[in-house]
């Protein structure tokens, strides 16, 4: 009989004893697929580049040969750095740092825009050893003289393909021609886009390349399926799932600030303990929310793409994206929210009736099978209250107050005004009006009538359009049908290129604080003392009704509607040839005077 290897415990990795006592305290004692990779590889002080999904580990693979190397070092200033897209996820591999690095004299700092300047500057005059930061403040502290690079001996590019899509890509490369020494890199992406590989080719040397999993680019290790919902049954249509779902805590995604709210508002009055979390939020009530989520004291949180960055919570269930994501790249990130460090995860995805080519599309890209699935009906909710109610009182009978419940019922029945089964029914029927139950034995096996057409929709294909010319990230694209008019209204912004504005600031500020995604942002134009930047009508909507400012680099600047639409014709060409000259009046050979 074949007996398989015992698991390599991180001890084998060539990590000091320092970092192995906060991992034991933690109840970590056995490395992912990629730390058990990418840890020796770093150690030895190679580069590399890590293609890992969203939640398979690597903030401790990078994080802990990091921790491990700048403790050694000497002399002070900045030694370890990490570029993260969004501060929700600079502030989890912060935090994530901090834990690992307990057993030794490492600090870390956080530097994220949207925030003041002066605990950043402190620590950094300090000369805090570790700083985590987004590409936009750490590039302003750079330009500022505030942030020395020339020390640094690892840095980590983290969720690269993500700095692609917001724009981030120039900035990165200047990090990385600002920290010039000799340093060691890592780049981790969950996808590898060619831009990606550009940048890996130019600054990393004979890089090794850690894949642990043949379907690390896709997000196979989850059940997937997808419901048509109409847009206006999405409540409704959540409202089911979250019934009669066997489940978890749930993260459920909706595209703008206005959706994430009401949602939760309305999964609130189900009785559902939930809340919202997107990007117009104070840091300290995002950080209400992820604790309380990490404690398991909410069981559904409704979230933006951007907000959802800094959500790491290993009992997450579900994922359900009521708004269809932009991108499969987006996909993967929603999705990886969920199947953790090898849990059973589960994904749905609304589709609307003009969206069914989308889940077509993200099959093919992606490689995967997402099952149709029809709404649950009245009879699966019944069913699913009643087998949950049933465990509860199963463990109820297992309460250290359960030997006085019974003395108390029994004394009830003693008196002969009640029978043992007219208790045990008005105790139920308090209990279900508390919890909002229903025990009705439902016969409709059906789902409701709005959404008994959601059989498995005929092949649609998807919309033919142009590509934007590679060149230009924001080019002007024509308002077509299945295609987004990322110019149909400009937005302006007192502000220009005599502040040292760039076009990645504006993106930046727009993903991060407002939560529009680079997709709905078309052509940036800036002069020396204004801005003015193309939208979606959407964007456009949701940045007015819900943000009067945007802070870039730092200062906050109002923003309003520029009042012309944004035009991507061209003037008409100049002649080519001179006017025909006028002839001289006069009398006009036969005829009469002009």
């Amino acid at each position: 009989m074949t007996t398989e290897p015992a698991p390599v415990g991180f001890d084998a990795l060539g990590l000091d004893a320092s970092l192995l006592a906060p991992l034991e305290a933690l109840g970590i004692l056995t490395p992912t697929p990629i730390q058990a990779e990418a840890i020796p590889h770093l150690i030895a002080g190679h580069d590399i580049i890590g293609r890992a999904r969203t939640g398979s580990g690597k903030t401790a693979a990078f994080g802990l040969p990091m921790i491990q190397r700048v403790a050694a070092a000497t002399g002070r200033g900045v030694r370890g750095l990490v570029l993260a897209p969004t501060r929700e996820l600079a502030l989890q591999v912060t935090r994530a740092l901090r834990t690992y690095a307990a057993g030794t004299d490492v600090r870390v700092q956080a530097i994220y825009g949207g925030t003041a300047y002066h605990r950043q500057l402190r620590a950094l005059q300090e000369g805090v050893p570790v700083v985590v930061g987004t590409p936009g403040r750490l590039l302003d502290h750079i330009e500022r003289g505030t942030l020395d690079l020339s020390g640094v001996e690892m840095l980590v590019i983290d969720e690269a393909d993500e700095m692609l899509r917001m724009g981030f890509i120039d900035d990165v490369e200047a990090i990385l021609a600002a920290a010039s020494g000799p340093r060691q890199v890592a780049l981790f992406s969950a996808t590898m886009p060619d831009a990606i590989k550009r940048v890996a080719m130019k600054y990393l040397k004979d890089a090794v390349e850690v894949q642990v999993e043949s379907g690390a680019l896709t997000v196979t290790h989850i059940a997937q399926r997808w419901m048509l919902v109409p847009d206006k049954h999405k409540p409704e249509a959540l409202a089911r799932i979250l019934a009669a779902e066997e489940r978890g805590s749930t993260l459920v995604f909706a595209r703008t600030r206005v959706d994430c709210t009401r949602m939760a508002d309305l999964m609130a009055e189900h009785g559902l303990d939930v809340d919202a979390l997107h990007g117009d939020m104070d840091q300290t009530s995002r950080e209400r929310v992820l604790g309380r989520l990490r404690d398991g004291k909410l069981d559904v949180v409704v979230a933006t793409d951007v907000a959802s960055r800094g959500i790491d919570v290993g009992h997450l269930t579900h994922v359900i994206n009521v708004d269809f994501p932009e991108n499969a790249e987006t996909y993967v990130h929603r999705v990886g929210r969920t199947g953790r460090a090898g849990r059973a995860g589960s994904a749905i995805t609304f589709v609307t009736p003009p969206e069914r080519w989308k889940i077509r599309d993200l099959q093919r890209r992606l490689r995967v099978d997402i099952a149709p699935m029809e709404v649950p009906s009245d009879a699966q909710i019944a069913r699913r209250q009643q087998s949950d109610l049933a465990k509860r009182l199963t463990d109820a009978l297992e309460d250290d107050n359960a030997e006085d419940t019974r003395a108390w019922v029994s004394d009830l029945v003693a008196f002969g005004e009640w029978t043992m089964e007219n208790v045990a029914v008005a105790a139920m029927t308090e209990l279900v009006g508390l919890r909002r139950l229903s025990l009705e034995r439902s016969e409709e096996e059906q789902p409701p009538p709005w959404a008994r057409t959601a059989t498995p929709p005929p092949r649609v294909e998807r919309p033919q359009t142009d590509r934007p010319h590679p060149d230009r990230p924001h080019a002007d694209t024509p308002h077509i049908k299945g295609q987004v008019d990322t110019n149909a209204v400009e937005i302006f912004l007192a502000v220009g290129s005599k502040s040292h504005v760039r076009p990645a600031d504006i993106v930046g500020a727009l993903a991060n604080e407002t939560g529009i995604s680079s997709r709905e942002i078309g052509a940036i134009r800036i002069f020396d003392r204004k801005t003015f930047v193309g939208v979606t009508q959407v964007a456009a909507d949701t940045l007015l009704a819900e943000h009067h400012a945007l802070i870039i680099r730092g200062q906050t600047y109002k923003l309003s509607v520029s009042h012309r639409r944004l035009t991507t014709a061209r003037p008409p060409a100049a002649p080519n040839h001179r006017p025909r000259p006028t002839a001289p009046k006069g009398p006009r050979k036969g005829g009469p005077p002009r």
